[in-house]
């Protein structure tokens, strides 16, 4: 399988939940906002021989063209857009869903026209009924009756070779995703996983719906992770989207 993460850039975040530029060469975090974490927005694109996988898919920015970011960087790494065949997605939050629709011609029209999205119903139906500065509706509302869209629950697996396991902890329906096909083994830890210092120090955080629970969940992926030899991808981390223990 190849991995191909597709940053979007690093921002800070607060308790505003506000998403600000941050450019690595010139800015200071001490001078952002007291609580400011210093995050990376990184999707990532698995080809397998089966699928051109999405996980996840970003903030739905478009760049200096007016093209969407993540088509962009998709195109730089010699895939087109079209040929992706299904975005799994974590969980609903605005920097993992943005990239889910996006305006074309006057229209909110699907980023990938001819892929499969996978989303956990629960967190969809919590998405409505709790929208606020962590969900934007209109990003992924038109998932709502498309053929495009399998809502799943629980825990499960989709083709024979990508499991899906609801977690919680961050939000009540994140979900978490591991990709085996021959002998290797990716997972997808979302934002219950999203930095490898995380993983590596008993950490609780007060974005998260169950800190504790993120933690314990952390510590269990590492031990199984170091004995099967997983891969493991880190949506918020600048050095190590990619880290195998």
């Amino acid at each position: 399988m190849k991995i191909i993460p597709l940053s979007e850039g690093a921002f800070t975040v607060d308790k505003t939940k506000q998403l600000i530029p941050f450019d690595l060469q010139k800015d200071k975090l001490r001078e952002r906002n007291v609580g400011s974490l210093l995050v990376e927005i990184q999707p990532f694109v698995i080809v397998t021989s089966r699928d051109i996988l999405l996980l996840d898919t970003g903030l739905g920015f478009t760049n200096a063209n007016g093209v969407l970011q993540i088509h962009q960087n998709l195109l730089n790494n010699g895939i087109d857009p079209l040929d992706v065949t299904k975005v799994l997605l974590s969980h609903l939050h605005k920097d993992h869903s943005g990239g889910i629709s996006y305006q074309k011609n006057g229209q909110r029209v699907l980023s990938f026209a001819n892929a499969t999205y996978y989303i956990n119903k629960q967190e969809f139906d919590f998405a409505f009924e709790n929208a606020r500065s962590s969900y934007i509706i209109e990003d992924f509302e038109m998932l709502k009756n498309s053929s495009q869209v399998k809502f799943i629950e629980g825990n499960g697996i989709i083709d024979d070779y990508i499991k899906y396991e609801v977690t919680g902890a961050h939000c009540p329906y994140h979900q978490v995703f591991g990709i085996k096909e021959n002998e290797e083994k990716i997972f997808f830890g979302g934002d219950v996983a999203p930095q490898l210092q995380q993983m590596k120090n008993k950490f609780i955080a007060k974005y998260d719906y169950d800190g504790n629970k993120s933690m314990q969940l952390r510590q269990q992926w590492r031990e199984q992770g170091e004995r099967e030899k997983w891969v493991f991808l880190f949506y918020h981390d600048i050095k190590s989207p990619v880290f195998k223990f």
